[in-house]
């Protein structure tokens, strides 16, 4: 008697990113969830690092994720405005800020076509112009915002924080890609 073979999921760029862009909501959603239990000073002060607080690079990465949002849609320009947008917000703003931004992002890569994520994609910025397909993009703002939930999980220990939940890939998988 032959053994049964696992089954297997076929796997494309269109799913693949599709996954990518809810795994970048759920670990987002994560880390906010975690951050809303620790008090606001420690969220707002100042550590050496690339951006001063854990604040700030929160706010960068919703930035960022908003900016790349606006190169997929290629619906106008891109603001890089966000970028030196300094304006105090307040920590619970920027928690909204974040998940926001990845939900929108989220439901945007979800709504797509294959042909419409492997489509070439146009970005005009200060630094260069380039034309990708939109997938390219996408793995981009991705790895991004997973480089930057690194970076707060180290500022976060420089202040005393030891109990950062886990938001690798494989813990979406495992366990909360069954909870979205």
């Amino acid at each position: 008697m032959k053994e049964k073979q696992p089954e297997t999921k076929e796997m494309n760029v269109t799913s693949l990113m599709k996954d990518y862009a809810n795994y970048n909501l759920w670990a987002n959603a994560q880390l906010i969830d975690w951050l809303k239990t620790k008090p606001s000073e420690i969220i707002e002060k100042k550590i050496p690092s690339s951006f001063p607080s854990i604040k700030w690079t929160l706010k960068h990465v919703s930035d960022g994720e908003k900016f790349w949002l606006e190169v997929l849609k290629q619906e106008s320009t891109p603001d890089i405005g966000v970028f030196s947008d300094r304006s105090n917000k307040t920590v619970e703003e920027v928690f909204k800020m974040i998940v926001d931004n990845s939900k929108e992002l989220a439901l945007y890569v979800n709504s797509l076509t294959e042909s419409s994520i492997t489509k070439d994609c146009y970005v005009e910025t200060p630094w260069f112009n380039e034309t990708r397909p939109r997938f390219e993009y996408i793995l981009h703002v991705m790895n991004h915002s997973t480089y930057h939930r690194g970076q707060i999980i180290t500022i976060g220990r420089n202040v005393g924080l030891t109990d950062a939940p886990m938001t690798d890939f494989n813990i979406y998988n495992f366990f909360g890609k069954s909870a979205t």
